[in-house]
């Protein structure tokens, strides 16, 4: 699981266990854990989890077969798999049909560009003047389209491809022609590498015409939630451990053909909080690349506030005048390239402090109105620590007092803290008054919900206790019990617990713990395996829930003392007492409710002293005494 969770989100060893930022949802410290030992991968954050497969069905939007063929495909294992005709292919879920239809058009554009004699004078001749080798064209799926009004749709409809498809992702007008003609053709892929947009170019010089058109948005494709050239850095940005952020396409080809693979375009568009995440799963450290011309720093100036609120470290290079990345990498050549980056890389707001102390020098309102500005920016950096450096450095620059600076960024965060609660309140209230208005639901629904309303409630002790049995017996239910006795501990709990079977609380747990015991009987493979790929979601959830923990085993009393923990010098493998103790506690629990059950029976026949009077007597002391005996083993619990 690690090694698929791995191409999205960077991992970093914690113990047995390795952490990253979550994908799932937003976080600034990392919440997300996967056990390569147990094969599953837990967030404490948002709560998802399970194995490789479902970590791709959640994530990339895979069906199980999807996900699947994604994995045969990784680890080159072949599938067999029937052969189907046309009608099928226009049968299956519409997101798997959307990307075929998309990776039929990237092959398409690609051939335009090499087998035809519009696309080699055109096309061709324009990347080829940039310098791109045909390598690079088929890497980032490089293409064009040709001036024919329906050529693609001609071509695709004839393949037996949807046109209502084609029309979903404006690879096709409402009136059935090619939405891109007479450009060249840049595919925008995902993270797994699927094609999910296209950008075209104009070669025209009339300004009339749009420079760059771009797919509309669709269920594939958000524009502000991707980085054109993400698949193809990821790998080098994890390595590199730093991210360099353009702003264009041919920007992010070039670079990778110079051999500069850790950069990634925010298509021209301006840093979105999304992608200031993607970028931050793979690194901390972002350094951006922007032309050296006054709309290329406010370029900068404005990614760099989102960068920041998200704790992003962030440096700024700024290329000569009338420069682009493209261009400057052409005439430096790759290793200049990298010097002149490395050497020109400057501290955002370090480099703006010194910039308004050079600038403002004889101007104290202007200096005073910068440097308001300025603090603005630190205010959105949310670690402490880092905040009172920056704050510190600042300070001594503008030669103003430290005690200023930290009064006026305190302010502003305070003020930026309520702006983000208030909005969190109004947002609450929204959803609020949703559920309000909401329609009722189903009778039986509501039963349902009343029922787990009880057993979170009135039975949350117990339901603990059920599923710690459940946990043993999924982590080490195949163990021997102990050194001196050959039975397993799955042998000895089902043993134990089974004149108690019936009265479980939670009929999840009871459920899962029949299967356990049916399969165990039959000398059937089970254990955490079969549970976290088992058919139904909710078994999968709670065995992927029960056996994810936050905690990792500390090493310090062994180093510092150079000694083991007597009381349990190996936690994971020590299920002798464990297992005795949690049965012990279970059937103390289940004891006590018969005899509150007992209990309730006898007052209701009050002062009855017939025969069933004295049966309820009879059972009530010899459930005292069973109580008893339990309590005496455990040596903790205390009578009533």
């Amino acid at each position: 699981v690690e090694e698929v969770v791995e191409e999205y989100v960077t991992l970093k060893k914690r113990g047995a266990n390795m952490i990253g930022l979550c994908p799932f949802h937003n976080e600034k410290t990392p919440s997300f854990s996967v056990s390569p030992t147990k094969n599953i991968y837990k967030c404490f954050g948002c709560g998802k989890g399970g194995n490789a497969v479902q970590f791709l069905m959640e994530h990339e939007s895979f069906t199980f077969p999807e996900a699947i063929r994604h994995l045969a495909k990784k680890y080159q294992i072949e599938l067999e798999e029937t052969q189907y005709d046309e009608s099928f292919n226009q049968d299956r879920q519409e997101r798997e049909s959307l990307y075929l239809v998309n990776q039929y058009a990237k092959e398409f554009f690609l051939n335009e560009l090499l087998d035809t004699d519009e696309g080699k004078s055109i096309g061709l001749s324009y990347y080829k003047d940039r310098g791109y080798l045909e390598d690079t064209i088929r890497k980032f799926g490089l293409g064009y389209a040709s001036s024919s009004n329906d050529k693609l749709t001609s071509s695709a409809s004839a393949k037996g491809y949807n046109i209502d498809l084609l029309k979903k992702l404006r690879l096709t007008n409402d009136y059935g022609k090619d939405f891109f003609r007479e450009r060249v053709m840049f595919t925008i892929h995902n993270l797994s590498g699927k094609p999910i947009a296209f950008a075209g170019r104009t070669l025209r010089s009339d300004k009339k015409i749009a420079k760059y058109v771009n797919s509309p948005e669709s269920d594939l494709y958000i524009k502000s939630k991707v980085l054109y050239g993400i698949y193809h850095a990821k790998k080098a940005i994890r390595q590199l451990d730093e991210c360099l952020l353009v702003e264009g396409y041919t920007d992010v080809i070039s670079l990778h053909q110079a051999g500069v693979e850790n950069v990634v375009a925010s298509s021209g568009t301006s840093l979105t909080e999304d992608q200031i995440r993607l970028i931050k799963r793979f690194t901390p450290n972002l350094k951006m690349l922007y032309d050296g011309d006054e709309a290329g720093i406010k370029a900068a100036s404005r990614g760099l506030n989102l960068a920041l609120s998200q704790d992003m470290n962030v440096r700024v290079v700024h290329l000569p005048k009338g420069e682009d990345p493209d261009s400057s990498v052409r005439k430096m050549g790759s290793t200049a390239f990298n010097e002149f980056i490395k050497d020109q890389a400057q501290d955002f707001i370090l480099s703006k402090t010194n910039e308004i102390a050079e600038q403002t020098a004889k101007d104290p309102i202007a200096k005073s109105k910068r440097i308001t500005e300025l603090l603005e920016m630190v205010a959105l950096i949310p670690d402490t620590m880092k905040r009172s450096i920056y704050i510190k450095e600042c300070a001594k620059i503008l030669d103003v007092e430290e005690a200023i600076f930290i009064d006026s960024t305190n302010e502003k965060v305070q003020k930026n803290l309520k702006k983000k609660y208030t909005n969190l309140r109004n947002q609450e209230r929204r959803e609020n008054l949703k559920a309000q208005q909401a329609p009722a639901q189903e009778e039986t629904q509501a039963e349902n919900t009343e029922q787990q309303k009880e057993i979170s409630v009135g039975s949350k002790k117990e339901v603990i206790k059920e599923r710690e049995i459940l946990r043993i017996l999924l982590e080490g239910g195949d163990k021997q019990l102990s050194k001196k006795e050959t039975v397993t501990v799955a042998d000895f709990i089902l043993s134990s617990i089974a004149d108690v079977m019936d009265q479980f609380e939670d009929p999840l747990c009871e459920k899962c713990i029949k299967i356990y015991k049916k399969r165990h009987q039959s000398r059937k493979k089970v254990g955490l395996s079969y549970f976290v790929n088992h058919a139904e979601a909710d078994i999968r959830k709670l065995a992927v829930d029960l056996t994810s923990t936050p905690f990792i085993y500390s090493n310090n009393w062994k180093d510092k003392h150079g000694m083991d923990l007597r009381t349990q010098p190996d936690p994971d493998d020590n299920f002798q007492d464990l297992s005795v103790k949690t049965v012990l506690l279970f059937k103390y629990d289940k004891i006590g409710r018969q005899i509150n059950k007992n209990k309730k029976a006898m007052a209701k026949l009050g002062d009855d002293m017939g025969s069933k009077m004295m049966h309820h007597i009879k059972l009530h002391q010899k459930l005292l005494e069973l109580r008893k005996q339990i309590a005496g083993q455990l040596k903790t619990v205390v009578m009533e």
